[in-house]
């Protein structure tokens, strides 16, 4: 799961970028994306360490990537794009300082990215027409016929504003538009740069309804803040009156927004996060450790992490009757902690 940072030239999002991973932004990659690991923070995590003292804590990882910020002139925005379509998620940085407003900020942003969709379907649409002018054999002409239907009715949605959500469609229209990658289709948050002196950042995040998960942080000062030692930026803050935004924060719902979850291992040797789309099953987080453990699934032992912390030990858990034994088909539920018996 590709994570990208979107937005206009000089939005903060390569300031957003050096904030999440500590990677500062290379110059030479702005027209082709940066990517970099971010950490993903779990507070369960450190509690699992208390109790086993292992060799080794791991935290599950995201892959964060700083798109090439796009022109408001349109220009050269073809490239930058396709660039943007490989990523699998988007947080889209908006300005909220200097008298920017960030809705419509947003809005005209979200535009950019439905009319680009809207240009691509169209094509398609075209050569789709174009084929369905030759002689074609009946199953062909049926596939092409539903491939066209698919493609109108996206593009219906798209030229209406209200884009049909890749939620609404069945696995055939999907299997249609995989190759497409549409912006429409990702999931998505809105992240307000605000001024580093703001001192409000709750009014920012209703600004679009219901409709889209809006966060508000001051970017350039939270990644001028993670460079200086604790100290002197606990001084900065107290003498200028500052109020901060946690970087775990914006993480967390990062992850949440692009559909993903944390389950853990835990032992003498490694306490760990792992990263698996909601709604995994127990093969599929096997398959994430080790494919040797998806090959040769036999059952997953269960233990909630909650009950774990709370009672100190995998033996006081059992004698509560809380661990439970699931095979492959078990999906996967927050705070489960696993450890998968195998054969090969």
């Amino acid at each position: 799961m590709k994570i990208g940072l979107a937005g206009y030239q000089g939005s903060g999002k390569s300031s957003l970028f050096q904030w999440l991973t500590g990677v500062e932004p290379d110059p030479a990659k702005s027209h082709v994306g940066q990517s970099a690991m971010a950490a993903v923070p779990d507070a369960r995590l450190d509690e699992l360490a208390k109790l086993y003292k292992p060799k080794k804590v791991t935290h599950a990882l995201i892959e964060v990537t700083d798109t090439p910020g796009l022109s408001r002139d349109q220009e050269g925005n073809a490239a930058k794009l396709a660039s943007i379509r490989e990523v699998d998620s988007l947080v889209l940085v908006v300005a909220g300082y200097g008298g920017a407003d960030p809705k419509e900020e947003y809005q005209k942003f979200y535009e950019d990215l439905l009319f680009a969709d809207m240009d691509l379907v169209q094509r398609r649409i075209d050569r789709v027409k174009e084929s369905q002018k030759r002689p074609l054999p009946k199953e062909e002409k049926e596939r092409v016929q539903f491939e066209m239907d698919t493609l109108q009715k996206i593009f219906t949605g798209l030229e209406t504003g209200n884009p049909v959500p890749a939620q609404a469609l069945d696995a055939d229209e999907l299997h249609v538009l995989a190759s497409f990658r549409l912006f429409t289709h990702k999931s998505c948050m809105v992240l307000v740069n605000t001024a580093d002196d703001e001192q409000d950042y709750g009014r920012f995040t209703g600004m679009l309804g219901d409709k889209i998960q809006v966060l508000a942080a001051p970017v350039s000062l939270m990644r001028e803040l993670s460079t200086m030692s604790s100290e002197d930026g606990q001084m900065l803050i107290e003498e200028m009156g500052l109020k901060t935004v946690e970087r775990d924060e914006i993480i967390t719902t990062m992850m949440d927004v692009s559909g993903q979850m944390v389950f853990f291992t835990a032992g003498e040797d490694e306490v760990r996060t792992w990263l698996v789309r909601k709604g995994a099953t127990a093969l599929d987080a096997a398959g994430t450790i080790h494919t040797d453990l998806a090959r040769g699934f036999i059952r997953a032992e269960v233990i909630p992490v909650a009950a774990l912390i709370r009672l100190g030990s995998e033996s006081a858990v059992k004698a509560e009757g809380l661990a439970h034994s699931e095979m492959k088909g078990y999906q996967l539920q927050d705070g489960d902690s696993l450890h998968i018996k195998f054969s090969v």
